[in-house]
């Protein structure tokens, strides 16, 4: 009998601090807000799942695009990865051929790489971006000849 008062002693407040705990959820399936067309054109909606803090220093970002808007030329002063979670987008950086994401692929984007990044002319795309704290760098506005040069390459392919 002892025993088992011991063993409820040291229990209990276990339990009544379990009970006690709240999360902090959310989810890559809401929306998020409708960005202002300050760097982008088209529509574009954020959902900010993590803000970077002391403990963890990174951003973790949902961005969902309408079919055929554009994402200015940028970089970050952290690496930056990409995971497409639905859809079809392109992807370049600079200096180098520009790639088509769809759904299921993972892009490292180094740090302090100039690049970009945005639905496809004829789809959607949503993906999740993790990067650090600092703000992203706006360096170059992508022109809509430029996107739509490169979506008539890539449509070829």
């Amino acid at each position: 009998m002892k025993r088992l008062i011991c063993f409820l002693s040291l229990i209990l407040p276990l339990f009544l601090t379990a009970q006690n705990t709240a999360y902090t959820i959310k989810s890559y399936s809401d929306e998020g807000v409708k960005a202002p067309n300050t760097h982008h054109e088209g529509d574009a909606w954020l959902n900010f799942l993590i803000e970077a803090d002391n403990a963890f220093p990174n951003n973790i970002t949902q961005a969902t695009f309408a079919a055929n808007a554009t994402l200015d030329w940028h970089k970050h002063s952290s690496p930056q990865i990409i995971i497409v979670v639905e859809g079809k987008g392109y992807y370049q950086e600079r200096g180098k051929e520009a790639i088509i994401m769809k759904k299921g692929d993972v892009i490292r984007c180094e740090e302090n790489t100039e690049h970009w990044h945005t639905s496809s002319a004829d789809s959607m795309v949503s993906y999740i971006a993790v990067y650090g704290s600092e703000p992203t760098v706006w360096t170059e506005k992508l022109t809509r000849e430029y996107y739509d040069k490169v979506a008539g390459e890539l449509k070829k392919n």
